[in-house]
């Protein structure tokens, strides 16, 4: 699985071939279809846990940087900023899965849809908490520029993507937050 998932999130799903991942985890064939079934399989295992590793991650790494709802509304792009910067980043797994992925009905698209849906959640629990009158329609704002930052910061690293971002977000959570919600 380590193998795998390192092979797909840096080279991709398509262009990484069984025989690599045998060669890159040291395993003969058998081993992966009695794990996995297929390839189909071991990619469907690679995104579960993706989702996992990264949910866990995203949401210690706001909440050591940011401790109430309204903070983590703008810190979150912090967070994003620490993970673009990393060596290992290649943009999301799940962008670039979906990506790859021509029929909107493949179970790729909807580990990925589960992925988007996720995180847009965890924003929507921390608009609600601050105050915000519609923290589903923040979300989606914030939801939109995260992604967006993403991408942007995968094709272009020197564009600044998560401080273009949060400075998006602060005038969206302006409008969106009540005054008291905004001073805390």
């Amino acid at each position: 699985m380590s193998a795998a998932a390192k092979l797909f999130y840096r080279d991709g799903i398509h262009a990484t071939g069984v025989d690599a991942i045998l060669a890159e985890a040291e395993v003969a064939r058998r081993s992966l279809y009695q794990h996995f079934g297929s390839k189909d399989g071991l990619v469907a295992a690679f995104l579960e846990r993706r989702d996992r590793e990264w949910r866990d991650w995203f949401d210690n790494t706001v909440a050591a940087v940011a401790a109430t709802p309204q903070t983590r509304l703008l810190r979150l792009f912090d967070v994003l900023e620490t993970w673009f910067r990393m060596p290992s980043f290649h943009g999301c797994a799940f962008i670039n899965a979906a990506a790859e992925t021509g029929d909107p009905g493949h179970a790729i698209r909807a580990a990925a849809r589960r992925h988007k849906e996720m995180v847009r959640g965890r924003i929507e629990e921390w608009a609600r908490a601050a105050g915000a009158a519609d923290p589903a329609a923040l979300a989606r704002s914030l939801a939109l520029l995260t992604e967006g930052a993403i991408v942007t910061a995968m094709i272009d690293p020197d564009q600044r993507a998560a401080e273009t971002a949060k400075n998006l977000a602060r005038v969206v959570i302006k409008h969106a937050l009540p005054t008291a919600a905004k001073a805390a």
